[in-house]
C-alpha cells in the first residue's frame, strides 16, 4: 500500500501485480452519500462503520489471517483490524479511526505509524484514534448517526453494526443505511471492475495450471470450484473435466449439455432480462438434451411446468459476486422476492439484470440418488423419466461450468478465460497449459464491453 506524499495512494502486492487506486473507495463513499442526500432529512447525518476485529483462535493466542469486513473495505479499503470509519453525508468528508497502540508494541511490530501516515496511506480527509471517536463525532454536531444493520440473504447473518462507548448519547438510526449502501455494492464502478477482471485472469490461469496431465487411467469426472481473491475482491470459477484427459461418450454428452446451456444464457443476458428466466433457459436446454439422449420422454413444456429441471440442477444458476463470493443485494426490499418453486427457490437473486452487475453463470447437471429416487416416486415427475437409461448414470456424479460475467449496456462481458469446449479441454490436458483461450466469436458479435 503506497503512502508517499507526492503519489496518489494505491494498493499493490508487488511490482507485477495490479495497482488499485484508492480513489475506488472515495468514489464509493461519494456514491452512498449521493443516494442518502436524496432525503433532505439526512443531509446533516454521519455514516459510522466498524471494521473487522483482531481475534485469536478459540482459547489460544494464535491469530488467524485478518480479512477486512466487506462493507468497511468497500468504503475505506483499510487493511488493519479494529478500526472505525465515519463519512459526513453532506460533503462526503471521510474520517478514519485507528487503534492507539501502546509504545512497547514497537518491540514486536516495528515502528508504530502516525495518524498522518494513515491519512496519506488511505487517502481520507482526517485520521483520529478510536479512543477519541465520541468527542470527534460530537464536535461535528450530527443530527443523526447512520449505522449498518441488515440481514444477508445468503448467509442469514446480520451485518456488523458499529458500537462504541458513548454511542447512546447520539441519535442513531440503524435501518436507513443498509438498503442504500447494499444497493450501491450491487453495481460495480470501473475501478472495481478492473480489480474483478484482474483476479478473474489470475484465477483462470490457476485453473489451467491445476488441470492434471493424462496420467490417471480411471475415466472419472473431476470438478474444481475455486477462485482467488485480490484486495478483498473475489472470483469464482468451476471447471469440470475427465481425470484421464479424454471424455467418454457419457461424459461428453452431459458436459456438452451443460456447456450449451451456459452459452445459451450468455447469449441471452442483457439489461432488462430476469435472472429467473435465465435459470429457466438453462433448465430448458438441459431437458432438451437429456431427452435427445433418451433419459427423458414427453413434452419439454410439460417438464418445465412440473419443474423437472430441479431434479438435475437443484441449485440456482448463479449469484452476485464482488467483495463477497456470494455478494450482497440479492433480495433487497423493492426487488422481486425469492421464488418458491423447486430449483428456483435456490436462486440467490431474482432481480432483473442491469449494467454494472457482476454475476456467475454456473449451470450444472447432476445425478443425485436421493433426488432421482424421489422423482421416480413422484406422480408428477416419474412419467418423464426413463428409469433404465437413468440407471446407467447413477454413478456419474455431475458436471458444472461456472464463469464470471459483467452485465454491460448491450449484453455481457465474459471475464473467465479457461478451456471450455471438449476439444479445448482435451487439448490442454494432452499438451499442457500453454494455450490461449479465445473469446467466443458469437459473443463478440453481439455483446460489448461495459466501457467501450
Amino acid at each position: 500500500m503506497n503512502a508517499d506524499e507526492d503519489v496518489k495512494p494505491y494498493f499493490t502486492m508487488g511490482e507485477h501485480t495490479l495497482h488499485v487506486p484508492l480513489k475506488l473507495h472515495e468514489e464509493n463513499r461519494k456514491r452512498v452519500c449521493q443516494e442518502l442526500k436524496k432525503n433532505p432529512d439526512l443531509h446533516h447525518s454521519i455514516i459510522v462503520l466498524q471494521g473487522g476485529e483482531s481475534t485469536t483462535l478459540y482459547c489460544s493466542d494464535r491469530e488467524p489471517i485478518f480479512r477486512q469486513e466487506s462493507y468497511f473495505h468497500w468504503a475505506f479499503g483499510v487493511l488493519e483490524p479494529d478500526c472505525y470509519g465515519a463519512i459526513e453525508v453532506q460533503n462526503n468528508r471521510s474520517h478514519l479511526f485507528v487503534p492507539k497502540l501502546p509504545e512497547f508494541y514497537a518491540i514486536w511490530m516495528g515502528r508504530l505509524h502516525s495518524l498522518e501516515y494513515f491519512r496519506k496511506r488511505y487517502g481520507v480527509d482526517e485520521v483520529h484514534y478510536v479512543t477519541d471517536i465520541k468527542s470527534i463525532l460530537s464536535a461535528m454536531k450530527p443530527e443523526m448517526l447512520l449505522t449498518l444493520h441488515g440481514k444477508n440473504s445468503d448467509s442469514g447473518k446480520d451485518t456488523r453494526e458499529a458500537v462504541f462507548e458513548g454511542i447512546g448519547e447520539f441519535k442513531v438510526d440503524n435501518k436507513i443505511l443498509y438498503p442504500v449502501i447494499t444497493e450501491c455494492r450491487v453495481f460495480k464502478t470501473s475501478y472495481e471492475l478492473d480489480v474483478l477482471r484482474y483476479i478473474n485472469k489470475i484465477s483462470s490461469e490457476a485453473h489451467k495450471e491445476e488441470n492434471p496431465p493424462p496420467q490417471i487411467s480411471a475415466p472419472k469426472n473431476s470438478l474444481f470450484d475455486m477462485g482467488a481473491e485480490y484486495y478483498c475482491y473475489t472470483s469464482d470459477i468451476t471447471c469440470s473435466f475427465p481425470a484421464n484427459g479424454k471424455f467418454t461418450d457419457k461424459q461428453k454428452l452431459i458436459y456438452e449439455a451443460v456447456y450449451n446451456s451456459s452459452r445459451a444464457v450468455m447469449a441471452a443476458v442483457k439489461p432488462g432480462v430476469s435472472w429467473v428466466d435465465m435459470h429457466k433457459l438453462a433448465d430448458e436446454v438441459h431437458l432438451k438434451q437429456l431427452k435427445a439422449a433418451g433419459l427423458l420422454k414427453g413434452e419439454i413444456e410439460n417438464m418445465m411446468e412440473a419443474r423437472l429441471g430441479a431434479v438435475f440442477m437443484p441449485h440456482g444458476l448463479g449469484h452476485f459476486m464482488g467483495l463477497d463470493v456470494h455478494d450482497v443485494g440479492g433480495y433487497l426490499e423493492g426487488n422481486p422476492e425469492r421464488p418458491n418453486e423447486a430449483g428456483l427457490k435456490s436462486l440467490r437473486t431474482a432481480r432483473v439484470l442491469a449494467p454494472g452487475m457482476v454475476l456467475t453463470i454456473e449451470p450444472g447437471i447432476y445425478f443425485i440418488d436421493c433426488l432421482l429416487d424421489n422423482a421416480l416416486k413422484d406422480p408428477k415427475l416419474a412419467p418423464f423419466l426413463v428409469p433404465e437409461k437413468i440407471a446407467q448414470y447413477r454413478d456419474f456424479g455431475g458436471v458444472r461450468i461456472e464463469d464470471d460475467i459483467i452485465v454491460t449496456d448491450v449484453g455481457m462481458e465474459l471475464m473467465t478465460r479457461v478451456p471450455r469446449t471438449v476439444e479445448e479441454i482435451e487439448d490442454i490436458m494432452r499438451t499442457g497449459r500453454k494455450m490461449e483461450i479465445p473469446f467466443p466469436q458469437e459473443l463478440i458479435k453481439t455483446h460489448g464491453n461495459l466501457y467501450d
